[in-house]
């Protein structure tokens, strides 16, 4: 009888030992795929923060773009505005010139 309760712990303890030793190892591989998982969302939220860096990068440069063409724009208008008002006034500016050119020629005779 004895030797039976042994035999019957003897196998129990085998059994548990088989038990651990299978919920370790799925232990081991839960850690390891989720290890794993893990690193594939850090090189995914990587690859992600990256795009959207050449996303905002890209978006000033247009920004960028549109200013100047803005700039260029209105920097082109002031000067043909600045022309057309130097045209409106060439004609008196060349009288009043050639006229005191006249009064200083003939103050110097």
């Amino acid at each position: 009888m004895k030797t039976d309760v042994l035999r019957n712990i003897k196998a129990t303890e085998e059994e548990y030992k088989t038990v651990i030793t299978t919920v370790m190892a799925e232990r081991k591989r839960s850690i390891s795929n989720a290890e794993l998982e893990a690193d594939n969302l850090v090189i995914k939220a990587g690859a992600s923060a990256e795009e959207y860096r050449k996303m905002r990068l890209a978006e000033a440069r247009q920004q960028a773009e549109r200013k100047h063409a803005d700039i260029v724009k209105e920097g082109g208008q002031r000067a043909a505005e600045l022309r057309a008002k130097g045209s409106k006034n060439l004609n008196s500016a060349v009288e009043l010139l050639v006229s005191r050119f006249k009064e200083k020629l003939h103050a110097g005779s």
